[in-house]
């Protein structure tokens, strides 16, 4: 809905979120248009939630109206690897984003396997969460309804609802951060697979005995094409004391180990000839993945998203150029478009807001229409 104030608000670019400036508001974004058979009248009685999207190193949150539209936020470091701390960093931030607006529901995505019937993070390859009751936990904390997702279904809905994926019927989404996380759209509705714990692309194996994942195995695809992989390409490097990499010391005081994929992608678009070159690298490593994805799955729109989306073209390019060289069928076949995502950092928490107006349906089901 719009606001009188905001009647003079500049016009946004279509699929950015409105996010919220000094004093915690900021002008009107133009609405998403959600795809599939929404009941808008439903929407609107359920009102603002609140989104959390809690990643290997920050907790970000925010006040989503049924639009897509962020009307507050705060957001935290990630407190180490203990459950208890991250739960009470949740409840901190709904206290402070609840003061002032109604809220009706709150969303919770989390990187890991998904129990989405009892709310449990099964296992969690970047936090210290096995068989972590987090539903429950945090309704007994904050006493109101939660819903638990995993943050990668979250993000792609955000995307496929407001975002990059409007109108596509078989949208994958893949989120390069920390790690590699996926979601899938099939006609409206997400798909979580028999056990609930599909889209975990990032723990392919794309390099057999390659670089040892956190999740046990070696040569997973997140190894190869997320924000780590290009950190750890370019500590090795600076390490190496190499000529090229003088200007990624520069920016890290002389110490390779500060060196991350955020330092990497700044310099990058900098115009840094070096890491330009890794992310060139990084990316003919994303193509390749997606490659194999589009031979299991066929979808018709791949996004990409997450911190390390930050790079645009600088990634995307290579990535499509070694889809299209590595893709099965190629020349014979219709190949998927490879799109950068629409609300960047936000469609986490946007997403994770969404879906908690969903949570009945969501909770005991393979799926989530709307």
């Amino acid at each position: 809905m719009i606001r009188q104030t905001d009647a003079a608000a500049p016009p946004r670019t279509r699929g950015q979120p409105r996010v919220p400036g000094p004093g915690g508001r900021q002008g009107r974004r133009r609405p998403g248009v959600a795809v599939g058979p929404v009941d808008s009248r439903n929407f609107l009685r359920r009102g603002l939630a609140i989104g959390i999207d809690i990643g290997g190193t920050k907790v970000a949150a925010g006040v989503v109206d049924i639009r897509g539209n962020i009307l507050a936020q705060a957001r935290r470091d990630t407190p180490g690897h203990d459950p208890r701390h991250v739960e009470a960093v949740i409840a901190e931030l709904v206290a402070e984003l609840s003061a002032g607006y109604r809220i009706r529901s709150v969303g919770i995505g989390a990187a890991g396997w998904m129990d989405l019937t009892n709310g449990t993070v099964l296992f969690s390859p970047h936090l210290a969460w096995r068989n972590e009751p987090l539903r429950q936990n945090l309704e007994q904390i904050l006493r109101r309804r939660i819903t638990v997702v995993n943050d990668a279904d979250a993000a792609a809905w955000a995307e496929w609802r407001f975002g990059a994926g409007q109108g596509e019927s078989r949208l994958v989404c893949v989120t390069l951060g920390t790690g590699i996380g996926g979601a899938m759209i099939m006609d409206g509705a997400l798909e979580r697979g028999r056990f609930g714990v599909a889209g975990e692309f990032g723990h392919q194996i794309i390099v057999p005995q390659g670089h040892r994942c956190e999740c046990g195995n070696r040569g997973c695809w997140e190894q190869y094409a997320s924000g780590n992989a290009l950190g750890r390409e370019a500590r090795e490097l600076a390490t190496a004391n190499s000529p090229v990499a003088q200007a990624l010391l520069r920016e890290v005081d002389g110490d390779p180990q500060l060196i991350t994929g955020a330092v990497v992608t700044k310099l990058a678009l900098e115009g840094d000839p070096a890491c330009r070159e890794l992310l060139d690298d990084v990316g003919q490593w994303l193509g390749l993945g997606l490659a194999n994805l589009a031979a299991a799955l066929d979808p018709g729109t791949f996004v990409v998203g997450g911190g390390l989306g930050a790079a645009g073209d600088l990634l995307l390019e290579p990535a499509r150029r070694a889809f299209a060289r590595n893709l099965t069928g190629r020349g014979f076949r219709p190949a998927a478009r490879v799109e950068a995502a629409a609300l960047g950092p936000y469609a986490g928490l946007v997403g994770a807001a969404d879906l908690s107006r969903l949570s009945p349906r969501l909770r005991g089901t393979r799926t989530s229409r709307i």
